[in-house]
């Protein structure tokens, strides 16, 4: 049974998702010309590039039985998705800001009558009507950050990664609307029609996102230093230990643990005793 994700086929989560595609082992044919539709290595799933924006509309409609594409992009539509995995990328908050001259510092001083501008409108909208707010929504299409200085709006309502962009352009973040990040989502009768290659989908994603940021390491070391090195290394689910065969002394140990642990834990393990020492990238973990 054939399936189509679609993802986006611009802008800064574009390239990120084809790489996790391609590690997932879901990898384009054609990765340099992205023409609307790609097969990929594996011959029931197939890739649809569009609008991060339209992703999850045809998501919903079926017109892609699954989608990658933004929190913010997904709620904009309706939320009317199956959200399956959060990529944990692609983070960035919709904000509230409003000109750093201006009286409004907090939510409570928007006021009703005021005007926002936004490319998420509805989102907008339904933060301010759950917070009792009834201001006049102005929908643009960009250049959001210009709108309260050429006397288009009182804020506006914009997607901010780090608030450089705000900053310069003279505006203070007023209220945050939503945390939003990349995620993998299904229509949701596709996930019951063909849930069984969606969720080989979803594992193998899962498995390239489970290991990032971890590294295999192997050793060797004398059987009575085995449990020195265990508490050096305790891994994900406590160390591997097998025997050397060219050895009745000597026992080879591996186990996963953090990038960020692993310079430390090479100096570690050396003082105890341990040698060929190997540390490996892992690709999946599943």
């Amino acid at each position: 049974m054939k399936i189509r994700i679609a993802i986006p086929s611009k802008g800064r989560i574009s390239d990120p998702v084809v790489k996790l595609l391609g590690k997932a082992g879901i990898g384009l044919k054609d990765t340099v010309n992205r023409k609307l539709f790609s097969d990929t290595h594996h011959p029931d799933i197939s890739v649809m590039f569009t609008r991060a924006a339209d992703i999850p509309e045809f998501v919903a409609d079926g017109a892609a039985d699954m989608g990658i594409t933004g929190l913010d992009l997904i709620q904009e539509k309706g939320n009317r998705v199956k959200i399956l995995e959060d990529l944990n990328f692609g983070k960035a908050s919709l904000v509230l800001a409003s000109p750093e001259e201006s009286s409004i510092t907090n939510l409570n001083d928007v006021k009703d009558g005021m005007v926002v501008a936004t490319e998420f409108p509805n989102l907008t909208y339904r933060y301010l009507q759950e917070n009792g707010v009834n201001a006049k929504i102005v929908e643009l299409s960009g250049s959001t950050e210009i709108a309260p200085f050429i006397g288009v709006a009182d804020l506006i309502a914009d997607l901010t990664s780090t608030g450089t962009t705000l900053k310069m352009n003279h505006l203070k973040i007023v209220d945050t609307i939503l945390e939003s990040s990349v995620k993998l989502v299904a229509n949701h009768h596709s996930y019951k029609d063909k849930n069984k290659i969606m969720e080989e989908v979803r594992t193998g994603i899962r498995g390239v996102m489970d290991a990032e940021g971890r590294k295999l390491v192997m050793l060797n070391v004398e059987k009575n230093k085995l449990e020195e090195v265990k508490q050096a290394m305790p891994g994900m689910t406590g160390p591997t230990v097998s025997q050397v065969l060219s050895s009745e002394n000597m026992v080879a140990v591996h186990a996963v643990v953090g990038e960020e642990e692993v310079f430390n834990l090479i100096n570690r393990l050396k003082k105890v005793g341990a040698r060929d020492i190997l540390v490996m990238p892992i690709e999946r973990i599943i």
